[in-house]
């Protein structure tokens, strides 16, 4: 080992506040943390446009009545989409009067939002390291899915009713001064903060307290408010100077990768929970990359439990042998 990367190595090993964040991304890289982000990302894609055609459907028979607060929750509700909220609020609209459509978008909602629930739920037990006979059966974890999803969608009826709640304070009072912003901003972050907590606490089938969650869920939520601050300029004036043609696969793509990064935000999170709640840091920093490593005792404890978590049966039996590395 390069006498530079041997002394960095002592030293992250020695300093938490560098080992444990190479630690969580060392977890992240072993449990292929990108491809469950992208498993979440395909169902996440397929459930948008059902899901909001449905949320947009159930608003019209609730507030038929009054049009002007049923406009300003779609507009809270999915405006704010980095470059495909105005579009898809415009295209979306124009569909919620049939009832073919409805039952169309019950199905694609629950299929895709099922899905990505399921795909959540098998990256935490993955993350978890939770053996495939402890985890739920396909009828439970998809009942878990569906409160998950409910959970979600209630999530986002909130932070759209704060959003109105806000613009109506502005008309009341006249004032939109950075107290009433600052004031939207801080509700809508606990309503997310609470929503990440929940989730990261009820993906997986760990039985976990919320103080085990809560720095996970608190870093979640501030990613995504970061996320929907500076992605949604960015996408958006990327899309702004696009062609017609280049603007639909943009419209796309902008999506996918909105998923995407609210995925990986996701799974990351978990990694960080994982890492601080049993410890599993520090990592020999040369375990990405070479077998040649003196393996540290959160890297045996690791490695030991992703080989433990692929028993299928309570009867089956794991044991986990290290060799000590060569010396060249």
């Amino acid at each position: 080992m390069p006498v530079v990367v041997a002394w960095l190595d002592r030293y992250q090993r020695r300093h938490a506040w560098l080992g444990f964040p190479l630690a969580v991304i060392c977890k992240f890289v072993d449990d292929r943390g990108p491809y469950l982000a992208a498993m979440v990302t395909y169902y996440g894609f397929i459930s948008l446009f059902p899901l909001t055609l449905l949320f947009l459907t159930v608003l019209g028979f609730v507030l038929e009545a009054n049009p002007d607060l049923q406009q300003q929750l779609v507009h809270s509700a999915v405006g704010d989409l980095p470059g495909i909220g105005p579009e898809l609020e415009r295209n979306v609209t124009g569909l919620r009067g049939s009832g073919a459509r409805l039952a169309l978008s019950i199905l694609g909602a629950l299929y895709g939002g099922l899905g990505a629930m399921q795909a959540a739920q098998a990256g935490f037990n993955h993350i978890y390291g939770v053996p495939r006979y402890e985890q739920p059966s396909s009828v439970r974890s998809r009942l878990r899915s569906l409160g998950l999803l409910l959970m979600l969608g209630t999530a986002v009826l909130l932070s759209a009713a704060t959003a109105t709640f806000v613009a109506f304070i502005h008309e009341l009072t006249g004032r939109s001064g950075a107290g009433l912003q600052v004031l939207g901003y801080l509700l809508t972050f606990a309503i997310n903060a609470g929503l990440f907590i929940a989730a990261l606490q009820l993906l997986t089938a760990r039985t976990l307290r919320v103080r085990q969650v809560i720095a996970g869920g608190l870093i979640a939520a501030t990613l995504w408010m970061v996320l929907q601050t500076v992605g949604a300029r960015f996408v958006a004036s990327r899309l702004s100077h696009a062609s017609a043609l280049y603007g639909a696969f943009g419209l796309v793509l902008a999506a996918f990768a909105w998923i995407y990064l609210q995925a990986l935000v996701l799974m990351l999170c978990a990694e960080i929970n994982m890492i601080a709640n049993y410890r599993l840091w520090p990592r020999a920093l040369l375990t990405l990359f070479s077998d040649d490593v003196e393996l540290t005792e959160a890297d045996r404890r690791i490695y030991t439990t992703l080989a433990e978590a692929q028993r299928f049966k309570s009867f089956e039996t794991v044991r986990v042998d290290f060799d000590r590395p060569s010396r060249r």
